[in-house]
């Protein structure tokens, strides 16, 4: 009942006109964003970070939670009109849903995405609510031993979850601890890494890396590529759902949701593999398997319904153990930290009123956005038109000069500009610039945790597995690792027995 009454409170500091603003803006940034091609929320929120330094940080969090949500709105407006996924969780919406806008009922499409996404984020938000105290209380348990395991567990999941392989997701992993590391050693007092320029003393602020990395380097990654506006598939029908359509996606809303949440809730979560588990059970129960290929609103609705519900998933271990399993997540982690905060166990009772308001505003938030995504579809639509070079240009100047407001050194703009051309180059090598942010963020956290196991122990490394739930731990690790190039072997080896 505590957490109950604790939620009413929530409720009551999210609809205060101040955070009720803040939760509209960071909604339709979020749906704008996720609109637009190749702009996602984790670069969004990035670009907003030096922004809000002035910002209470209760209001700057309901604001980025909202870009969150919004952005996974958003994306399945592109991904059915252009036919070109924002972020890897939309490509399963793209495959019915685009077939479905050219065959003149792309309107249906958006409603049944839309629709999908408010019951999903709705019943997902209901579960982290109560899913994220459950794992703060085992989570208290955790001692310095257990917390270092739970680092590598978070390593080398999200190396294998954003990477496109293991490999490169650990090269920006170690790229991401190697700079993290930057600055004055706490223990022993030595300069590390700071290549004799005293302005690294105190570290490289993660803003200015989350920044360089995701918005400076896309800008150049797009400018580059010379890329040019893609061609809109035009919005025709009804933008409500009929009852047939109705009848047809509320199973597959539900069936989404039970994928998405447990699955995005999970350390080694994210939204690619519900949705894509999603898509291929919507196949198998269909009543209508002749329509699969040919534009199934089945295989929009159950997709999106299941990307939505990851999202409120991959809130629960950023929440209760200080672990994002996102680009956005590791993004979002950043801005806490901007503001002094550290995710985790602790976060529940040292800023108890925070974290429920944050979690009331994401209902609120799943409101505005079925308000907002339905009747201004058009309007959405519209954003498809600009170019891209126009749009990243802006990008560029508006991460300069939020860069500069943070310290007002040219020395932190060459850091940006840097790490920026870092970030262009881990995008032209196919690295994942997300495992880079989660080492930048967790290595230092990390070594801090290894250093007081030891020191318990006087040394002995032995009280890194110490307990079963360190070995558990870190067999989870070691599976992370493994089991994908193994789940490859094993799929290329049947497919050549099947030829």
């Amino acid at each position: 009942m505590d957490g109950f009454a604790e939620l009413m409170a929530g409720f009551g500091a999210a609809l205060s006109p101040e955070n009720l603003l803040f939760a509209l803006i960071g909604v339709v940034l979020g749906t704008a964003v996720g609109v637009l091609p190749g702009i996602g929320p984790a670069l969004t929120v990035a670009l907003l970070l030096p922004l809000t330094f002035k910002l209470e940080a209760t209001s700057s969090l309901i604001m980025f939670a909202g870009i969150y949500y919004g952005g996974m709105y958003g994306g399945s407006t592109t991904s059915i009109l252009l036919n070109t996924p924002g972020e890897s969780a939309s490509i399963i919406s793209a495959l019915e849903g685009n077939k479905m806008a050219r065959a003149g009922r792309g309107a249906a499409a958006l409603a049944t995405a839309a629709i999908g996404s408010f019951v999903a984020g709705t019943i997902a938000t209901v579960g982290l609510s109560f899913v994220a105290p459950f794992m703060v209380d085992v989570a208290l348990s955790f001692g310095p031993p257990e917390y270092f395991a739970l680092m590598i567990v978070a390593f080398t999941t999200v190396a294998a979850v954003l990477g496109s392989s293991v490999l490169r997701g650990l090269v920006g992993l170690v790229i991401g601890v190697t700079v993290g590391l930057v600055g004055i050693d706490v223990q022993s007092g030595q300069a590390r890494l700071t290549l004799g320029v005293p302005q690294l003393l105190d570290g490289v602020d993660v803003v200015i890396v989350v920044v360089g990395l995701f918005a400076i380097g896309e800008a150049i990654a797009v400018l580059s590529s010379g890329e040019r506006r893609s061609t809109v598939t035009p919005v025709k029908g009804s933008r409500w759902l009929s009852r047939v359509d109705l009848r047809r996606s509320w199973r597959p809303w539900l069936r989404g949701t039970a994928l998405g949440f447990p699955i995005g809730a999970l350390p080694a979560g994210g939204a690619e593999i519900p949705t894509f588990l999603s898509y291929s059970a919507e196949k198998r129960l269909t009543k209508h398997p002749e329509e699969f290929g040919h534009g199934a609103i089945e295989g929009v609705a159950g997709p999106e319904a299941a990307n939505n519900a990851s999202a409120a998933g991959v809130l629960v271990p950023l929440l209760a153990l200080g672990l994002p399993t996102s680009a956005t997540a590791a993004v979002i982690l950043a801005g806490f930290q901007n503001y002094g905060i550290q995710p985790g166990p602790l976060l529940f009772s040292s800023n108890d009123a925070l974290v429920w308001t944050l979690i009331a505003s994401l209902y609120i938030g799943n409101v505005l956005l079925l308000v907002l995504n339905l009747p201004l579809v058009g309007i959405w639509v519209r954003l498809l038109q600009i170019p891209p070079y126009y749009l990243y240009a802006g990008i560029a100047v508006f991460a300069t000069l939020g860069t500069y407001a943070i310290g007002g050194s040219t020395v932190d703009l060459f850091i940006l500009y840097v790490i920026g051309a870092l970030g262009f180059l881990l995008r032209l090598t196919d690295v994942p610039v997300a495992p880079a942010v989660v080492g930048l963020i967790l290595g230092p956290l990390a070594e801090e945790q290894l250093r007081r196991s030891l020191a318990i122990s006087q040394g002995d490394l032995g009280v890194l597995v110490s307990t079963p739930l360190c070995i558990g731990l870190y067999v989870v690790a070691a599976a992370a690792v493994l089991l994908p190039p193994v789940a490859r072997l094993v799929a290329s080896r049947r497919a050549a027995r099947a030829a």
